[in-house]
């Protein structure tokens, strides 16, 4: 029988991403996937970005273990590369690799996966090679030291992906940068991941053509710190490298039908990627634009050392609306009770959200952590955790105003949209579940295959803000 893994992810997109090309390294190996509980290896690819996601993490790595005591846990991500020791340390945790060593992580997997057990169950020892020797170890018990790889140079971070393909995600991520090397005071990525990274021009390129030869319709462009693509590579042309260059390529030389960008930085919209907007929005490049403020607050923002001001966002916005279009969805990142924030910077904030046209908002409470300004400012002038709470369900009830409004303005449009593997719930209503390309959930009636453009009609919204929809004729 084959050995079999679970991969369980934390925290955004390009960790998902992360994610997903392990999975697919382990597949392509020969094992199977499965359950935590009928695994031989389940990989926990874990956030830090706040104190809740080390917290979930710790509580899955627990539930594991508890439901399947005999499989080995391997910790990797953000809090593997933060706080090994303390991971290591967890009962079921047979190896920690921090993102310095994430490429390593499906080849110890897989030799994880593939040890016999022995009995009585301590961590089985990994088979040394020249690249798979541990960074060090933490003595776990009488029976077993539990192997880390993590280190400070992240010699071995950059995990290329296997070839991206449509299955269990119709709309699959690509990471084509690693790494930032801003230094956001609140912000623990730049220890955790280290500098900012690229994956080379030509790979994205062969990506791209092979996810379109194999059926695939949409695929998202990800990264730390996407905007940043290409500033560390060498061109061999000697022009730039640029995402809005990189963008242009994809258009210009692969067939891919839609494609998406995630999160990109404020100061990072510039105008030849303004400009690649303005020529390929509505057609092959998804009216989608998720540009991270934190705070409305040019204080705030100060503190936070953020490198735009209220008004440079208000700018970006508006020519992002004009590039895009009518249609464009508009999110962002918004952090509640940064140290010594006061009630006129929280309104600051709010009034900046008022004038701008979101469809939605990530709330998130600011969570110190050490090794960061942030935590030493907090630490100086913290705010009171019932001010947090009660500031951040203001901004969820504004937030689901402004969601509201966005929405309805499209019921009667048409739309095109991508189904996704529907859900049971939804299924058993006879509706399939789809995505506009302007980043709307929708509801059509009758019953779909994923992974298939659709043009639809919207007919109504729903309690939960979900869009309903038919199919168009």
């Amino acid at each position: 029988m084959a050995s079999a893994f679970h991969v369980e992810n934390f925290g955004c997109r390009a960790a998902r991403a992360d994610g997903e090309a392990v999975a697919e390294r382990l597949r392509a190996s020969g094992l199977t996937e499965e359950q935590p509980s009928a695994a031989d290896v389940v990989i926990v690819n874990t956030c830090s970005v706040t104190a809740e996601a080390d917290r979930a993490a710790r509580a899955f790595i627990r539930r594991a273990h508890r439901l399947n005591p005999d499989a080995r846990i391997l910790v990797t991500g953000c809090y593997a590369q933060r706080a090994p020791d303390e991971l290591a340390s967890l009962d079921g945790v047979a190896a920690v690799v921090g993102n310095s060593h994430k490429a390593l992580a499906p080849e110890i997997a897989i030799r994880l996966a593939r040890t016999p057990s022995p009995e009585p169950n301590p961590v089985p020892p990994i088979p040394a090679s020249t690249d798979l020797i541990p960074v060090q170890t933490l003595l776990a018990g009488s029976a077993a030291e539990t192997p880390i790889w993590v280190d400070d140079r992240f010699a071995h971070s950059f995990l290329e992906e296997a070839q991206v393909v449509p299955g269990a995600q119709t709309r699959p991520n690509l990471k084509i940068q690693e790494g930032c090397s801003n230094r956001c005071t609140f912000c623990i990525i730049p220890r955790t991941r280290g500098h900012s990274r690229s994956l080379p021009e030509e790979s994205i390129l062969s990506q791209v053509r092979n996810f379109a030869a194999a059926g695939g319709k949409e695929l998202v462009l990800s990264g730390i710190n996407l905007g940043r693509w290409g500033r560390d590579l060498p061109s061999a042309d000697g022009a730039r490298l640029s995402l809005a260059r990189l963008v242009h390529r994809v258009f210009d030389e692969t067939d891919l039908p839609r494609l998406r960008l995630s999160s990109i930085e404020p100061m990072d919209w510039d105008a030849d990627l303004v400009a690649v907007i303005r020529d390929y929005s509505g057609s092959r490049l998804a009216r989608h634009a998720h540009l991270p403020l934190q705070s409305g607050s040019d204080t705030v923002l100060r503190r936070m050392h953020r490198r735009y001001r209220p008004w440079h966002y208000a700018e970006k916005v508006a020519s992002l609306v004009e590039a895009f279009g009518p249609g464009l969805t508009l999110g962002a990142d918004v952090m509640v009770g940064f140290p010594g924030e006061t009630d006129r910077e929280f309104e600051e904030t709010c009034q900046l959200i008022r004038d701008l046209p979101f469809g939605y908002l990530h709330i998130f409470p600011f969570s110190p952590r050490p090794g960061t300004k942030g935590w030493t400012m907090h630490a100086e002038a913290p705010v009171p955790q019932s001010v947090i709470a009660d500031r951040q369900a203001f901004l969820v009830t504004l937030v689901c105003d402004k969601t509201r409004t966005h929405r309805s303005r499209f019921v009667g449009s048409a739309l095109d949209s991508i189904t996704l593997h529907t859900p049971e719930r939804l299924q058993a209503l006879g509706r399939t579940a789809a995505l506009t390309d302007n980043f709307l959930p929708v509801e059509i009636e009758g019953s779909q295959a994923a992974n298939r453009f659709t043009r639809i009609r919207v007919t109504g919204i729903a309690a939960d803000l979900s869009l309903t929809a038919r199919m168009e004729a």
